[in-house]
């Protein structure tokens, strides 16, 4: 006798996700079970295309439905949703979550982590924007090799996103001259983030990252009042002084009801070009510690590596300019553990899609 579709149910009920503590079937990730004879087909519907345990839970639910008597094939078909955090009616109702980068110092390569993370989320699958919101210093333009200046939709009267290695992306480095200072009290501050988020054509993006300017100031709270952040990283390096600097930038999200979603030690280590040695310039482990302890989740370390900085300069990231290097690997890694970040919080908010 064929396998009904209650018992494939059930028997997908007792898979969990190991991140969000729940079953399959009550997350709503499976969907389109058909039964033809010995052979069973779903579709696996996860949170995230950036998703880290992708291959983990299809072999799990793959392997819960073959056991089932009468089941001699499974066809599982994997495709992805992301949630969304920012609410429909919001000003931005197209951007499904709004993910805030920032720093307690400059100097620790904030923007290198937005931009390759931006990249290695849309090379994953997602749909992206990126955000420089570093009025006084905005360092995209150049990381991302685009100096054009944005053409203007007078249909929606909204400035057209340029768009690179996969990504939408605004800065007010297209507007103004690369050589051009920005010389702005707080409150025109303000109205320049307000523009640029608001005046922009976005369109649908799974994720919007922010690339903030160091420290705590004018953009971080009203990014904040503007619109609902679905949560932050805080970007450092391990010495002392940039950690502390951190966990002050840490503090001040959370202050703002923004939630850290995690940290990335940048300059981690480095490796050296010729042998491939590993060597901790800094103390070890501190990030991971002090983060841990206030409950931050560590989302990874990037090695200090040339490709990275050359690969800046030049406005080649280094995960397209060099995808297999361990650097491109690590901005990898880190986007999935982000997305995954994204994805827990907003079911320990909701419990549902």
């Amino acid at each position: 006798m064929a396998v009904t579709e209650e018992q494939i149910l059930e028997a997908l009920r007792q898979v969990r996700d190991p991140e969000i503590g729940r079953d399959l079937v009550s997350l709503g990730m499976v969907r389109n079970i058909q039964v033809e004879g010995d052979r069973v087909s779903f579709e696996l519907v996860l949170t995230t295309p950036a998703c880290p345990l992708r291959e983990q839970l299809a072999n799990m639910a793959r392997q819960a439905v073959a056991k089932l008597p009468g089941v001699k094939e499974v066809d599982l078909k994997i495709s992805a949703e992301v949630l969304r955090s920012v609410p429909l009616e919001a000003v931005l109702p197209g951007v499904k979550n709004i993910i805030a980068v920032g720093s307690g110092k400059g100097g620790v390569g904030k923007t290198t982590v937005a931009v390759n993370l931006a990249i290695a989320l849309a090379q994953m699958g997602a749909k992206v924007g990126l955000l420089d919101a570093d009025i006084y210093g905005p360092n995209v333009p150049r990381m991302l090799g685009i100096w054009q200046t944005p053409d203007f939709d007078p249909k929606e009267q909204k400035i057209v996103p340029l768009q690179a290695w996969g990504i939408k992306v605004m800065s007010l480095g297209f507007l103004v001259g690369e050589d051009q200072p920005v010389i702005w009290r707080g409150p025109i501050l303000a109205r320049a983030l307000q523009q640029l988020l608001f005046d922009v054509a976005w369109g649908e993006l799974d994720y919007l990252l922010v690339d903030l300017p160091p420290g705590t100031g004018d953009i971080q709270l009203s990014l904040a009042q503007l619109v609902p952040v679905t949560g932050a990283v805080i970007v450092t390096t391990p010495q002392d002084v940039a950690l502390y600097d951190a966990l002050k930038g840490a503090a001040t999200f959370e202050k703002l009801n923004v939630p850290v979603l995690g940290v990335v030690e940048n300059m981690s280590y480095f490796i050296c070009p010729h042998c491939g040695k590993e060597t901790r310039i800094f103390r070890r482990g501190a990030v991971e510690v002090e983060f841990s302890q206030r409950g931050i989740k560590f989302l990874g370390s990037v090695p200090l590596v040339p490709e990275i900085c050359e690969g800046s300069d030049l406005g080649l990231p280094v995960v397209t300019a060099f995808p297999e290097s361990p650097a491109s690997e690590a901005f990898k890694a880190i986007a999935s553990q982000l997305a995954a970040s994204v994805s827990v919080k907003k079911f320990a908010e909701t419990g549902h899609k």
